[in-house]
C-alpha cells in the first residue's frame, strides 16, 4: 500500500475542493466484512489527474460523473482518476470492506461475557480507507452524510445526532466541515446514559456487560464533562461547534481516546470493574478534559499536514490538565503530569529518534505516525506551560481565540498559530517558537552558589539553548516543626541570566524549577542534595516533591546517581508520602527500571526485597482504613515484587488481604500472574479463574498468566499465538506479550531472544502498524540487558528492513537497553 506524501497532499489540495461525502454502510453482511457505498461531490480547479484512496476486500464498482471506472485499475490503495476536467464532479464507489481485530478501521469485538457484538471506527491518519473511499488528507475537509444499516436491537452512534428510520436503518445528522480522519461510527447494543447540558444532548455509552460499572460512575463522568464544557466556554469565544456530545467507552481501543467530533471514543478500561485510586480517577477525568479541548483545537481548527500534530496534542494535553485543575475537584493535576507524563517526554527527547515538537519536514503519513510520542504530547504541553508563564495567560488566550476565529472549520499551520499569538503581545513569539518548538533535546540547569555568610548569590549553569523562566525555591528547616522544611521564598529567574541572583543566607535546599513551570533537567548543589536525602518527604508541596523525584530519576538514568541510592531514597521517604501520583510514579520506576533493568542480575533479589519491605511499610501505615488509595497501590506493588509465593497465595485463597482490600478481579488476576511467574500455579487454576471471570478482561488475564508459566511448552504455545497464528486481537496479543518475558525466567527464555527480531519483523509486515507497535513495545525482551541483545537488535535495524512502526519502536528499545547497560557500568 502506498503512503501519502506531503508533496502529493499539497498537490491534491491545490487541485480539489471537496464538498460532501454521502456514505452508506451495511453492517449486517456477516462476521468478516461489511458493505460500503460512498458518493463524493467535489470540484477540480484545473484539468489534471489525481486519485482517491480505499483499502477494500473487493471493489465492486466505481463511476465518475456516471462514467464507469475499471475496478481493476485500483493500485494498492489508490484508484486513479484520470483526465479530470475543471469543474464539478461526482464520484461513486461500492466496495466490500473487512472488519479489523487490531483497533484500526472498523474494529469488531464480541463480548465473551454475553456474546454481544460491538463495532467502532478508529480512522486516524489513513485508516478511513479501511471503511470508505476518501480523498484522505486533513486539509480536504467536507461535510458528511452517513447512513448505517445495523442488526435489530443495535444503536448507531455517529458524529451527529442519529435517527432510527426503522428496519435497522440509521441516519446521522449532517456534519459541519470536518477532516476525513475524524468521521466516527459506533454500533452495537450499547448501554447508554443520556442527559442534556445547556441545551446540548450529552450521552455516555458502554457494552451492556459493563452497565453496572458505568452507572456507578455516570454522575462523576458527566459532572467532569459538564464542568469542562462550562470552563472551555469561559475561555473560548467560539461556542462548541457540533450538535451533540457523546462519549463511548469501546473495547480493545489502542489509544487512551480519540477526539472524533461529537463522538469521543475511549478505551473501556476507563469503566472501572475493580477498585481504583483517586489518581486513576483523575487520569480518566484528564482524558475527558483533553478530548473535549480537541473539539476546538483539532476539530474546529485542524492541522493542514501531519507536521503540526503537536498543535492538536500539545494544546489538548495542556488544556486538559489546566482545565481540570481550575474546574473540578482534581486541583493538583500538575503533580501527576510532572511525575508521569513529563518523564515520558524527557525519555523520548533523549533518544536518537527525538524530533522537534514542531518538525519542519514530515515527508509522509508513515513518518507522521511515529511522532505520536512523549514529545508531541508531554514536551509540547510543557512548552505551552512555559509559554503561558512567559507570555501571560490573558495574552495566550487572546491569541487562541484569534486563531479560532481566523481558521474555524478550516486548517492551520504553526505559522498561523504563532501569528495569532503575536497579534496580542509585543514579545517576540516567533523567536520563542524557534527556540522551543524547532529544537530537540533536554536542557540541564545546575545551580552554583557563591559568596559567604548572609550574602549568597546564584548562577545557573545552563546546558542547552532554550530560554527559561523558572522559580527558584529556597527552603529552610522549620523551627516550629523539627524535621520539616519550610519555604522561605520563591524567586523568579530568567535564564540565561544577566547577573547573579541574590539569595541572602544559604538555604538548606535550593530547588531550580520549583513549581515545574519549565521543561529541563535540574541538578542540586552538594548541600542541597544532602538535604534532599534526609528531608525530601518533609517538603511542603507535592509538586515540589515531584520536581525533586524527577531530578533523582534523571540522575539515575544519566549514571550520576547509583540505582541503589534511588531505592534508598524511596525506602526512606515513600512511607511518609501522601500524594498517590508520587507513590505510584516512584514505585513504578523503581520496579520496572531500577530493579528489572538498572541493577545487575545478582543485585535484583535485594532490590525486590527492598521494594517489598517498602510496600509492607505502606500497608502497615494504612491499616486504619483512612488511605484506601495508598493501600491499594502498596498491595499492587507488593504482589508484583513478591519473590516467594506464600503470602500472596494465602491472600488469593482467602479472597482478601488481611485488613483489606477484598480481592476484586483485577487483584485476583494480578496475584495469579505473579504466582505463574514464580511457578506456584498451573493451567487448572488459570482455567478455574477464567470460569469465575469470563469477561474480556478475564480472557486477557488468562492469556497473560498462561504466557508467564515457567514451562517450555507454555512458552512455545504463547510464542506461536503471538508470532505465527495471527488470530490474537490487539489486546490479547498485548496480554500474551506482557506475560511472556520475565527476568526470573531468563534461562528458559534465552533461545527466544534472537528469534524475536526475525519473527517480529515478519509479524509487523503481515499485520500492520498497530500490532507492530505492540510487538515493539510489549513483546520486546526488555529484561535481557546485555551486549548480545543490543548487537542482535542493531543488526535487525541494519539488515531486516522492519516497517516504520516497528523500526521506531526497536530503535527506542535498543537505546533504552544501551542506557541500562551504561547505568550498570556506572
Amino acid at each position: 500500500m502506498s503512503v501519502l506524501t506531503r508533496d502529493e497532499a499539497h498537490t491534491r489540495a491545490r487541485l480539489l475542493d471537496v464538498h460532501r461525502y454521502t456514505i452508506d454502510l451495511d453492517l449486517t453482511r456477516g462476521d468478516d466484512t461489511f458493505d460500503s457505498r460512498t458518493a463524493i461531490r467535489f470540484t477540480a480547479r484545473a484539468d489534471a489527474d489525481t486519485f482517491v484512496e480505499l483499502k477494500p476486500a473487493e471493489l465492486h464498482s466505481a463511476t465518475l460523473d456516471g462514467r464507469p471506472l475499471d475496478p481493476e485499475s485500483l493500485d494498492g490503495n489508490r484508484l486513479p482518476l484520470k483526465n479530470l476536467t475543471a469543474g464539478e464532479h461526482e464520484l461513486h464507489l461500492h466496495a466490500t470492506m473487512r472488519y479489523s481485530r487490531t483497533g484500526e478501521g472498523m474494529h469488531r469485538f464480541t463480548d465473551p461475557t454475553d456474546g454481544e457484538t460491538y463495532l467502532y471506527t478508529q480512522l486516524f491518519m489513513e485508516d478511513v480507507q479501511r471503511v470508505f473511499a476518501a480523498f484522505d488528507q486533513p486539509d480536504l475537509k467536507a461535510v458528511f452524510d452517513l447512513t448505517v444499516t445495523a442488526p435489530d436491537g443495535w444503536t448507531v452512534l455517529a458524529n451527529g445526532v442519529t435517527e432510527h428510520l426503522g428496519e435497522g436503518r440509521w441516519k446521522a445528522a449532517t456534519t459541519p466541515p470536518i477532516s476525513t480522519y475524524l468521521v466516527a461510527v459506533a454500533a452495537g447494543p450499547w448501554h447508554s446514559v443520556r442527559t442534556e447540558h445547556r441545551g446540548l444532548p450529552f450521552g455516555i455509552h458502554c457494552r451492556r456487560s459493563l452497565a453496572p460499572y458505568l452507572d456507578a460512575d455516570a454522575e462523576e463522568i458527566l459532572d467532569i464533562t459538564r464542568a469542562c464544557y462550562d470552563r472551555y466556554h469561559e475561555k473560548f469565544e467560539e461556542p462548541y461547534p457540533f450538535d451533540s456530545y457523546d462519549q463511548a467507552f469501546v473495547p480493545e481501543f489502542n489509544a487512551g481516546a480519540m477526539e472524533n467530533p461529537g463522538l469521543v471514543t475511549f478505551r473501556d478500561e476507563f469503566v472501572y470493574r475493580s477498585a481504583v485510586t483517586d489518581t486513576e480517577r483523575q487520569t480518566r477525568a484528564m482524558v475527558i478534559a483533553h478530548e473535549m479541548a480537541h473539539m476546538w483545537f483539532g476539530d474546529l481548527v485542524t492541522l493542514k499536514w501531519w507536521d503540526d500534530i503537536w498543535l492538536n496534542e500539545s494544546f489538548a494535553e495542556y488544556m486538559g490538565y489546566q482545565t481540570l485543575t481550575e474546574a473540578t475537584r482534581f486541583t493538583d493535576t500538575w503533580t501527576d503530569f510532572g511525575v508521569v507524563r513529563k518523564a515520558w517526554g524527557y525519555d523520548a527527547d533523549q533518544r536518537p529518534s527525538t524530533h522537534p515538537v514542531a518538525p519542519e519536514q514530515v515527508d509522509d503519513t508513515a513518518s507522521a505516525m511515529l511522532n505520536f510520542d512523549g514529545i508531541s504530547y508531554a514536551k509540547g504541553a510543557s512548552a505551552l506551560r512555559q509559554l503561558v508563564t512567559w507570555l501571560g495567560e490573558k495574552d495566550f488566550l487572546a491569541g487562541i481565540n484569534t486563531h479560532f476565529a481566523r481558521h474555524k472549520f478550516a486548517n492551520a499551520t504553526l505559522a498561523d498559530f504563532i501569528d495569532s499569538l503575536a497579534a496580542h503581545t509585543e514579545r517576540d513569539v516567533h523567536a520563542w517558537a524557534d527556540a522551543w518548538l524547532r529544537t530537540t533535546g533536554v536542557d540541564t540547569l545546575t545551580p552554583v552558589i557563591s559568596g559567604s555568610n548572609g550574602d549568597r548569590s546564584l548562577t545557573v549553569e545552563h546546558t542547552g539553548s532554550r530560554p527559561h523562566r523558572v522559580a527558584v525555591g529556597l527552603y529552610d528547616p522549620d523551627l516550629a516543626d523539627e524535621g520539616r522544611l519550610t519555604l522561605r521564598e520563591r524567586l523568579d529567574l530568567d535564564i540565561p541570566q544577566t547577573a547573579p541572583l541574590p539569595l541572602g543566607k544559604r538555604p538548606a535546599l535550593l530547588l531550580l524549577n520549583d513549581g515545574d513551570l519549565t521543561y529541563a533537567k535540574v541538578r542540586f548543589d552538594a548541600e542541597s542534595f544532602d538535604t534532599v536525602r534526609s528531608g525530601l518527604s518533609q517538603l511542603p508541596e507535592p509538586l515540589t516533591r515531584a520536581v525533586v523525584w524527577n531530578a533523582l530519576r534523571d540522575a539515575v538514568r544519566d549514571g550520576e546517581l547509583p540505582a541503589a541510592a534511588y531505592l534508598e531514597a524511596a525506602g526512606a521517604h515513600l512511607p511518609e508520602e501522601t500524594d498517590l501520583a508520587l507513590v505510584q510514579g516512584v514505585l513504578g520506576f523503581a520496579r520496572a527500571q531500577v530493579a528489572d533493568r538498572y541493577v545487575r542480575p545478582e543485585e535484583r533479589p535485594a532490590a525486590l526485597a527492598a521494594l517489598a519491605a517498602l510496600c509492607r511499610a505502606l500497608i502497615r501505615r494504612t491499616e486504619d482504613g483512612d488511605h484506601p488509595g495508598l493501600r491499594l497501590i502498596a498491595v499492587r506493588h507488593y504482589i508484583d515484587t513478591a519473590a516467594q509465593p506464600e503470602t500472596i497465595a494465602a491472600w488469593f485463597a482467602d479472597g482478601t488481604v488481611p485488613g483489606g482490600p477484598e480481592l476484586d478481579p483485577e487483584l485476583r488476576w494480578r496475584i495469579l500472574a505473579r504466582l505463574a511467574v514464580l511457578g506456584a500455579t498451573d493451567e487448572a487454576a488459570i482455567a478455574a479463574e477464567l470460569d469465575r471471570d469470563p469477561s474480556a478482561t478475564g480472557q486477557e488475564g488468562a492469556a497473560r498468566c498462561r504466557a508467564a508459566l515457567p514451562d517450555a511448552d507454555a512458552k512455545a504455545r504463547a510464542w506461536e499465538a503471538m508470532f505465527t497464528r495471527d488470530e490474537l486481537s490487539n489486546y490479547l496479543f498485548t496480554a500474551t506479550a506482557q506475560g511472556f518475558w520475565q527476568p526470573e525466567q531468563a534461562g528458559l527464555l534465552g533461545d527466544y531472544v534472537p528469534r524475536y527480531y526475525r519473527d517480529a519483523v515478519a509479524l509487523a509486515a503481515r499485520r500492520g502498524p498497530a500490532i507492530a507497535e505492540a510487538a515493539g513495545r510489549w513483546a520486546f525482551p526488555a529484561h535481557a540487558v546485555d551486549e548480545t541483545t543490543l548487537r542482535l537488535g542493531e543488526e535487525c535495524l541494519r539488515d531486516a528492513d522492519p516497517i516504520p512502526a516497528l523500526r521506531r519502536k526497536l530503535a527506542d528499545q535498543l537505546d533504552d537497553l544501551a542506557r541500562a547497560l551504561r547505568v550498570r557500568q556506572a
